[in-house]
């Protein structure tokens, strides 16, 4: 079966914006052979000893950084614990660390998500809401995009009577490139309902968001 997957190439359907599109997905070779050329257009040659395995590496490492396009958020936050004892306030994961890659030039962005949200019917497992960050930050990605999806994501599974979602990242395109301004971070935040509704409430996530920095 291996076999079969490294060496057919293979469709997928991908579900964007309510619309399905349908993907050729390189096989594992064409993968290789693609990194073997992007080698050579660095200046390097992709035959010496230290980059033989490199193209298998990366294909490999490719797989992993890119997982979530494998994963459907809606299945991460399927388990909603309803009994709760009717707890109603703000509940909030802060400094969930990421590592995502922006769509426009392939580099790493590095940063922290900040998720809070008012119950209405149910929670979900903490950790869920990590997970969820991964599942969308494991894409070739843009920070405001991504801020967008979890939101919409937690919406769509639990309802709540509103969203807080803020992430603040370094992205490598303007430190290792561009103008290369290490250190500059970006900052992008989604509120629905009472965060939006409520100047109080917005104000209480950050000042919980900031607490102990």
């Amino acid at each position: 079966m291996d076999a079969v997957v490294k060496t057919l190439s293979a469709r997928v359907d991908e579900h964007v914006a309510g619309e399905t599109r349908t993907i050729t997905r390189p096989s594992r070779e064409e993968a290789e052979a693609a990194v073997r050329t992007l080698i050579a257009f660095a200046g390097d040659d992709p035959d010496r000893e230290g980059l033989l395995e490199t193209p298998k590496r990366v294909a490999k490492a490719y797989a992993e950084l890119f997982s979530g396009y494998g994963e459907d958020a809606g299945a991460v936050l399927a388990k909603v614990f309803e009994d709760v004892e009717g707890y109603g306030d703000m509940v909030l994961v802060r400094d969930i660390p990421f590592h995502s890659h922006c769509e426009h030039h392939m580099v790493p962005f590095v940063g922290s998500a900040h998720i809070a949200y008012f119950p209405s019917k149910g929670v979900v497992g903490l950790s869920k809401l990590a997970r969820v960050v991964d599942v969308f930050a494991r894409r070739l990605q843009t920070q405001e995009t991504m801020t967008q999806q979890i939101a919409d994501a937690i919406d769509d599974a639990l309802q709540p009577r509103g969203i807080a979602v803020l992430i603040e990242a370094e992205h490598m395109c303007m430190s290792m490139r561009g103008v290369r301004k290490t250190g500059a971070s970006t900052v992008t935040t989604v509120f629905t309902g009472l965060f939006r509704e409520e100047p109080a409430e917005q104000a209480r996530f950050f000042t919980q968001v900031r607490l102990g920095k």
